[in-house]
């Protein structure tokens, strides 16, 4: 033991410097005295500490040695690795550029700093914001009728078209100069999410002018005479816009867009100009039936080197009016029955001139930049909100009904197979309403978050359209029948909408999310790729070694992490937090040294191919999504004041984030196509098997027990959702009963046991409730509250009816109204 304790002193050292990130100088004297000072105080002979001595110095010697290493190391490791490296694309190149890292780059570098996180400002309206949200946007939500909305008139209102232009809905990101809201993205999103639990058609017209399109690209790029006239019209709803970017041919894969643009001399406003005559087929097209200005991509040419020696241009954006000689919108597409207005939009040889490319000339063929940077933006915004919307108010409902509704005697929230399904409904709002906030919060720090817009666009809308399956599993009849007192089946309807668009979601998990991140996120590899473009040599040599042994020392010490963290059970380290969540903030340095290790690995071992290896990268896309979505939810807890009552509702969509990315990981180490790499990997990142459980049927009901009672935890959980309880609000009617169903439970448990046992008289429930009443089971005012509660609650387990007739195709016929209708099953 004692000759070789100075090995293992230095072993240890070695282990204890990679773990704490020291640097290569540092680690080479810590190692050394630890080698002579064991040796010393062990009375080791000396060849017992030459020999680690030796070691050291053959390893270390080359490597403190800065010109020595680029010249016999880094130097050869170049030209392998320039072979290696597979092309990027234009378009790949364009959206990495387009970006910024924020804190997801702390947690792809396997040693997240968060102080980093938590110092950032708790994100906050304006009082100008919040004096809209209870004014205007309160009207707006008295006013939706959604069954007449959908159904009656595949359409909103005039009057409320009227509104939304008068209150200035359309130009809440346009700048107040030009007669805009000029909101903050927080703000944006708080009107989102209030108006979309009530209507999926009114928040999906509200957003997509606030979203990618016309008005955001005007904002950043559009000329002074563009922005002077457009925005002011944007703004107060006098032009209402769409923006054409999907064709039939191009969905996803947008940079292969078959429309095309000439450049030539043509007939404008009685002139003759240089322009472009454009030739399009496009098709999804929100608004579009609607709008008096088209967005347009296409791909630029200049045949007859009318503008500059290049013949493609690329893709270019361009602004049509609706009354453009050759432009048509079609007919509307019908998304799953919910009638926002969608269509296609066409046009051959439509000419406009060069004024009206968005940016003007100087900014042909830089559409698809452009749209990148404003996609990272709008993505973090728009589909987040609605989706937490329609959650929250998921949430309300869902908790509330199943208290209200009985079966067998019981609050059907009292059965263990709903009590489930209410705490993922709860457990996954908490998670998508704090992931749906941090991406808003970044836009407002200044941030394009590329890779966080796409982990929110993905979970977001993936996680909404289980909390819909649940609601409507927990609501059965209730919410099967449509008609206008169900409040969920448009919800559900519409859930595959958000799925699919802005990026389909197959493609945004298994391209997207770690594909970006991977090179944006990562400390090293983009440094990397960018000393390639290095024309000196020496210089390129220079920036290649840095980056290239900072690489190697950023994987030697995730191993490190990896295999300690893992073999302590992730409960050593300093980290921030009380005693309640540091526990939370060990675990998530943990996987964030797993994802590190394993995604460099892929990267090292794999090359250019893991880019066709969608489900390992999918996988790793999970393990740094659900990082991303625990660490949302962390910083939310905090800036709200650390709420104990929050406490079931963090720990549930905690656990679940944790097993999710347990299993991400395992997914990737079990298909990893190098079998002897991968389980060197599994040794490292789970040295003592997978530990990680799913969230405790203990922890689930007492989740569900938030849900179904009104509670500090369950407003904060609901946030600002309308809950007025307006006649055409009937989950805010049903919240505003929950208190005196509740009060109500224990009379009706004397009363159902009396009647039970055979004590009362009468077949119906009146009569029986006057005989309980008569034998002193129950006091008159509790014979009262009986028979208002059951009176009240009728209205919300029943469901509507309709003539054949008014089924039939083309009949928009009002329903009788659910009152009048027999009560759900």
């Amino acid at each position: 033991m004692i000759t070789w304790l100075p090995l293992l002193a230095g072993l240890l050292v070695s282990i204890g410097s990679a773990y704490l990130r020291l640097g290569l100088r540092v680690w080479t004297i810590a190692t050394a005295v630890a080698i002579v000072a064991a040796g010393w105080l062990a009375g080791s002979s000396w060849l017992a500490v030459a020999i680690p001595l030796l070691l050291l110095a053959a390893v270390a010697a080359p490597l403190n040695l800065p010109e020595f290493r680029r010249r016999k190391i880094t130097a050869p490791l170049l030209g392998a690795f320039e072979k290696a490296l597979p092309q990027l694309s234009d378009t790949e190149q364009v959206a990495l550029d387009a970006g910024t890292v924020g804190f997801e780059g702390e947690l792809f570098s396997g040693k997240p700093d968060w102080s980093k996180l938590l110092k950032l400002p708790k994100p906050t309206l304006s009082v100008e914001e919040q004096a809209f949200l209870d004014g205007p946007v309160e009207e707006l939500c008295a006013m939706v009728d959604d069954w007449q909305i959908s159904h009656e008139l595949a359409d909103l209102p005039p009057e409320m078209w009227t509104f939304l232009k008068e209150k200035k809905f359309f130009g809440m990101i346009i700048p107040k100069e030009y007669g805009g809201l000029g909101f903050s993205a927080l703000a944006h999103a708080a009107v989102l999410q209030k108006i979309a639990g009530l209507s999926t058609t009114l928040c999906s017209t509200v957003a997509v002018p606030n979203s990618l399109g016309p008005g955001e690209l005007l904002v950043h790029y559009g000329t002074k005479e563009q922005k002077d006239y457009y925005l002011p019209r944007l703004a107060d709803g006098r032009e209402i816009p769409c923006f054409a970017l999907t064709g039939p041919y191009a969905g996803s894969d947008a940079t292969s867009i078959p429309d095309y643009g000439i450049v030539c001399k043509g007939e404008w406003n009685g002139a003759n100009v240089l322009g472009v005559r454009l030739t399009f087929d496009k098709r999804y097209i929100t608004l579009a039936p609607v709008a008096t200005l088209v967005g347009l991509a296409f791909r630029m040419h200049d045949p007859e080197h009318l503008l500059g020696d290049k013949e493609d241009l690329g893709i270019t954006l361009a602004l049509l009016p609706r009354d453009t000689a050759g432009l048509e919108i079609g007919r509307r597409h019908l998304p799953l029955n919910n009638p926002f207005q969608n269509g296609p939009v066409r046009g051959k040889d439509v000419f406009v001139p060069l004024a009206q490319l968005i940016g003007g000339p100087d900014l042909a063929g830089q559409g698809w930049r452009m749209l990148v940077e404003c996609l990272s933006v709008g993505r973090a915004i728009s589909l987040p909100s609605n989706t937490t919307g329609g959650a929250r108010t998921a949430v309300a409902a869902t908790g509330a009904y199943a208290r209200i509704r009985k079966q067998f005697g019981l609050s059907i929230g009292r059965f263990e197979g709903v009590e489930e399904a209410l705490a993922r409904i709860g457990g996954y709002t908490y998670a998508i309403s704090a992931l749906s906030l941090e991406t808003a919060a970044a836009v407002d720090r200044g941030e394009k978050p590329a890779v966080p817009s796409a982990i929110a666009k993905y979970h977001a809308t993936e996680l909404a359209r289980e909390i819909a399956k649940d609601a409507m599993d927990v609501h059965g009849g209730k919410g099967v029948i449509l008609g206008p007192s169900n409040w969920l089946g448009r919800g559900w309807q519409g859930a595959p909408i958000a799925i699919t668009v802005e990026g389909a979601n197959i493609m945004t998990r298994s391209l997207m999310i770690f594909g970006q991140g991977a090179i944006r996120c990562h400390p090293f590899v983009l440094k990397e790729m960018q000393s390639l473009k290095i024309a000196d040599y020496r210089e390129k040599l220079k920036v290649f070694d840095a980056a290239l042994f900072g690489h190697i020392g950023f994987a030697v010490s995730n191993a490190v992490r990896s295999l300690v963290l893992g073999l302590t059970f992730a409960k050593v380290g300093r980290v921030p937090g009380d005693a309640y969540t540091r526990r939370y903030y060990r675990k998530l340095n943990r996987y964030a040294a797993a994802l590190a290790l394993v995604a460099d690995t892929s990267m090292l071992v794999l090359g250019g191919k893991l880019k066709f290896k969608e489900k390992i990268s999918a996988r790793l896309g999970d393990v740094l999504s659900n990082l991303y979505i625990a660490s949302a939810m962390l910083k939310r807890y905090q800036d709200q004041g650390c709420p104990v009552a929050d406490q079931p509702l963090l720990a549930w969509a905690f656990h679940d984030c944790v097993y999710r990315m347990q299993m991400a990981l395992d997914g990737v180490l079990r298909n990893f196509p190098l079998r002897p790499v991968a389980w060197g990997l599994r040794a490292l990142v789970f040295p003592l098997g997978r530990r990680e459980v799913p969230p405790s049927d203990r922890l689930g009901r007492r989740v569900a027990a938030l849900l179904t009672a009104p509670n500090e935890a369950r407003d904060r959980l609901l946030g600002a959702i309308y809950q007025t309880p307006t006649p055409n609000n009937p989950v805010g009617r049903m919240n505003r009963l929950l208190p005196e169903v509740i009060a109500a439970e224990p009379v009706e448990r004397k009363f159902l046991k009396a009647a039970k046992a055979g004590e009362l008289t009468g077949y119906d429930y009146d009569s029986q409730l006057a005989d309980a009443e008569a034998k002193g089971v129950i006091s008159g005012a509790e014979r009262e509250l009986l028979a208002r509660v059951r009176a009240a609650t009728f209205e919300f387990i029943s469901v509507d009816d309709f003539d054949s007739s008014e089924l039939a195709a083309g009949a928009r016929k009002p329903a009788k109204p659910a009152l009048r209708s027999v009560a759900s099953g």
